[in-house]
């Protein structure tokens, strides 16, 4: 097949791209050409037939071939200038239509004209020495490596650090290499030191630290990636509760705050895993056990971390970390489980808060509803399933709550709340206020108030969509079950509005959680006080601290 055939049938193949303009007819409009795919072919076609044409397209070969720039609007311009009388008209002069007149400026046709290959120059226009564009390299597989001056400075830190007899560390030496050169928080020493010293010989030399940290690209990674890589386990893409247990058990053995739990190992145990039951609350949303990089990186953990490495008052680092807060938790627990077995049943979990809750509600947390239960009693609560109950119950302006309630509530599971959902739950409440002769509200009063709180994008419906956008969703679960909360906001409680008011930074469960220890702590006194004048007491019943 010759050239010149080739081009035309590849030119025609791609005439619905062509440009009218190219055609440079100027008896016929551009925008008829454009109406009309069918007399653009027919057009085209004629024009290719014509000598010029052919002498045009021979010309750019040889140009081509000879490596010289080519001057497509040169030889345009030759051939208009010798075509525009040789050139068969398409129209007769009588019949042909006006064009609409073009001004220089002010139409849209003028600034389209600009811009069009024929002002340009040809789509065939080539350059002998073509620029390429350098692209620097965005994506590296082990992480972007750092900087010369970064890894200059790394080295130097390094250098003086392990600048020993053993060219490297013990595990007890290792905490001012996590601190210093890797910033991270020191109770993620062992972790760090464990992590490099795979054949567990108990010591991490200056060329094993280099190879980790500094050629893997430790150093230019965010610190969420760096724990996440850290605590990982080999093979794994996520972290589970027992990846978190070596650094609470660092941290409880390093922290001032904590040195008192050191003779009741017990009691670390719970305070490490009610701490690491918290983590996986507010931070694994899927609720699957494994915590991505990307869970990790969009929670407070990384902050909360860094203030429990710098503050010595733990209770003063209120996510996750509090011993108040764990406190407040396990004797709740405490109280509840009469018989110490560690887990409780319907009956125990009915007399939280002073019997607040419904039956009903707690049928449907005992039906795991919200979230399956961790233990394998059937039909009994373990402490990790009562941490998650608290804290929604606690709590109900936090997402998590606000998914665990509206589980509860949505009784058909198909992801919006009916008004006979909500009163299916209601009637429970209502029966209980006509029996302590509480004046009663109506479920109709009721739902109006709901939909006004709620402000949802139907009215027949409520979305955990439309929950999460309420400041006030947490009242409408505490109106569907919960009759003490539900009767506070009734009256509208000036001490608790006043503790809003006074730190609104603080979370609900961190007002209800500073209250609570309060309490307890006053309880225990009184019974501390008791016990000490009576002669003897049963251990027993002493409380669990």
């Amino acid at each position: 097949m010759s050239l010149s055939l080739k081009m035309e049938i590849d030119t025609v193949e791609d005439v619905t791209c062509l440009n009218p303009e190219l055609l440079q007819l100027p008896e016929v409009s551009p925008f008829a050409l454009k109406t009309t795919p069918l007399l653009v072919d027919d057009l085209f076609s004629q024009w290719l037939s014509l000598p010029e044409t052919g002498n045009l397209v021979k010309s750019l070969i040889n140009d081509a071939k000879a490596g010289t720039a080519i001057n497509a609007c040169a030889n345009f311009s030759n051939v208009n200038a010798v075509g525009s009388n040789s050139l068969p008209s398409m129209f007769s002069s009588v019949n042909a239509p006006p064009l609409s007149p073009r001004s220089s400026s002010g139409s849209p046709r003028s600034s389209k004209q600009k811009s069009s290959p024929s002002a340009l120059g040809s789509p065939l226009k080539l350059f002998s020495d073509p620029m390429q564009e350098v692209i620097p390299q965005f994506y590296f597989q082990n992480g972007r490596p750092p900087t010369k001056e970064l890894k200059e400075q790394s080295l130097s830190k390094i250098n003086h650090l392990f600048n020993n007899p053993l060219n490297g560390l013990l595990i007890d030496e290792f905490k001012t290499v996590t601190k210093e050169v890797c910033k991270l928080p020191s109770f993620l020493s062992s972790a760090l030191f464990r992590k490099i010293d795979v054949d567990c010989v108990g010591i991490v030399t200056r060329d094993a630290f280099i190879t980790y940290w500094v050629d893997g690209n430790m150093l230019t990674m965010d610190v969420a990636t760096q724990i996440f890589e850290i605590l990982k386990r080999p093979g794994n893409r996520h972290l589970t509760q027992v990846d978190f247990r070596p650094i609470l058990r660092e941290l409880l053995a390093t922290h001032p705050g904590l040195k008192f739990l050191q003779n009741t190992p017990e009691f670390q145990d719970r305070y490490a895993e009610t701490v690491i039951y918290r983590i996986f609350y507010h931070m694994n949303r899927s609720g699957n056990g494994r915590l991505t990089r990307r869970e990790l990186k969009r929670g407070e953990l990384i902050s909360a971390m860094q203030q429990a490495d710098e503050e010595d008052d733990i209770n003063k680092v209120l996510r996750y970390f509090s011993y108040e807060h764990f406190y407040v938790i396990y004797c709740k627990f405490w109280e509840l489980d009469t018989d110490h077995d560690f887990f409780i049943d319907r009956e125990n979990l009915i007399r939280y808060g002073n019997h607040a809750l419904t039956y009903r509600i707690v049928d449907r947390i005992f039906s795991q509803a919200p979230r399956k239960f961790a233990g394998d009693v059937e039909g009994k609560m373990g402490y990790e399933d009562f941490v998650y109950f608290m804290l929604s119950e606690e709590d109900k302006s936090s997402e998590p709550s606000l998914e665990y309630w509206f589980k509860c509530i949505d009784l058909d599971g198909n992801g919006v709340l009916t008004p006979n959902e909500m009163q299916f739950f209601y009637e429970e409440q209502l029966h209980r206020m006509e029996c302590l002769a509480l004046e009663p509200v109506l479920f109709e009063d009721i739902l109006c108030q709901i939909i006004d709180m709620v402000a949802p994008e139907r009215e027949d419906c409520i979305t955990l969509q439309d929950l999460k956008g309420s400041k006030l969703s947490g009242n409408v679960f505490n109106i569907l079950f919960n009759l003490n909360k539900f009767m506070a906001f009734e009256t509208r409680d000036p001490f608790l509005i006043r503790q809003e008011r006074e730190d609104p930074t603080l979370t609900e469960w961190d007002r209800f959680a500073h209250r609570e220890y309060i309490r307890l702590s006053m309880e225990e006194d009184v019974e501390d006080a008791s016990n000490g004048s009576a002669d003897v007491w049963d251990e027993s019943l002493e409380a669990p601290f």
